[in-house]
């Protein structure tokens, strides 16, 4: 019998209420020991400030996986050890190089190599793509060595998004919220339809990275006190990667919900997570056309072009939240009533979002 909705929110208020708890006291020690981060050219803002902001989401997650495992409900899921050992690891791995990286500066080659030793990891302990939807196609059953390189491949990718897109002040953190609130109510809505088994580990990690992002925001959002900083941005991708991975690389019968994303459930991450997928592509592309490397840092990100188009530092946050949120409702709607009419509304509000971001500045300017 797979858990019920309130274990998962006792789970949710562990790991928001442990990080809320935990980020001043890290806040306090990254100030003591000097490791903070200097305003300067490559970044917005204005004053120096506190980093290891992942080490205080690490605590909320280990607290979190310790409540999770403490409550009976959840016996199901943990029958097997190996999968949040795996995770546990994994996570500790990426907010360890992050972290070291935050305050010492790693090569690229460097990151990337951490980001496949926690990939591998994951893979190792089980948290590994089994099936493979792609669009309007049958199911692939991948082979091992398959398997492998495609959950490496995956975690890499969702780590790089989540930290590329952290360069406002609880802009990464609120889109982890908001994705992976939205990919739990997926995941719920797969378990009840029988296409998920209930010892699956894939909601309960999406609930806790929500819980631990949201309670990070308040100090993180402007003007933060704390940032996360890669350790809590790779972390982040890394629980958002082995949660998609799960359901996604697991959900191999279609259902009605389904139908309206070609049956793919891997695509469902890809919608939801839009706008850092979005932004490291666009990254990639350009940097590419330039003819430089893929780790060159620039103010080219969509962070930086809604700064540029006039906004304001709060307002292009809140904009890419709303744009997160339209999405995850683009998933949900049809996923939970089965009518694709229904995906009009969530359209409609992208479009109307997207000209708001584009003329209010215009507009503005004009009356000014």
């Amino acid at each position: 019998m797979a858990p019920g909705l309130e274990s998962y929110l006792i789970v949710f208020a562990v790991a928001a209420g442990v990080t809320l708890a935990a980020t001043p006291v890290v806040r306090r020690i990254s100030e003591r020991w000097g490791l903070m981060v200097e305003p300067g050219a490559r970044r917005v803002h204005e004053r120096s400030t506190a980093l290891l902001g992942g080490a205080a989401m690490f605590a909320g997650f280990l607290s979190a996986i310790g409540a999770a495992w403490a409550l009976s409900d959840f016996d199901v899921v943990f029958a097997t050890a190996s999968e949040p050992v795996g995770i546990v690891i994994a996570a500790l791995v990426m907010t360890a190089c992050g972290t070291y990286d935050d305050v010492r500066e790693m090569s690229a080659p460097a990151k990337v190599a951490s980001m496949v030793l926690a990939g591998s990891i994951l893979s190792f302990f089980g948290v590994t793509v089994l099936n493979l939807r792609l669009p309007v196609l049958d199911a692939l059953i991948l082979s091992q060595d398959l398997a492998f390189v495609v959950t490496v491949l995956w975690l890499v990718a969702i780590a790089n998004a989540i930290n590329l897109i952290d360069g406002l002040d609880g802009l990464a953190a609120g889109i982890v919220a908001i994705a992976g609130l939205a990919f739990f109510a997926y995941s719920i809505k797969l378990t009840e339809e029988e296409v998920l088994l209930p010892n699956n580990i894939g909601p309960l990690i999406a609930i806790i990275a929500s819980g631990v992002a949201v309670g990070f925001l308040p100090q993180n959002f402007h003007r933060a006190r704390i940032f996360m900083g890669d350790g809590g941005a790779l972390f982040l991708g890394t629980l958002l990667a082995a949660s998609t991975v799960s359901v996604g690389g697991r959900s191999s019968e279609p259902f009605a919900g389904q139908t309206y994303f070609l049956f793919a459930p891997m695509l469902i991450p890809l919608i939801i997570l839009a706008v850092p997928v979005v932004d490291v592509l666009w990254a990639v592309l350009r940097r590419t056309r330039a003819r430089t490397s893929v780790a060159a840092p620039d103010k080219e990100h969509l962070h930086h072009r809604l700064m540029s188009l006039g906004h304001g530092h709060r307002r292009s946050v809140l904009i890419l939240w709303l744009f997160t949120a339209l999405m995850s409702a683009l998933v949900l709607y049809p996923t939970y009533t089965e009518e694709g009419e229904v995906i009009m509304v969530p359209a409609a509000a992208v479009l109307v979002l997207m000209l708001y971001i584009v003329f209010h500045p215009i507009l503005r300017r004009r009356t000014a």
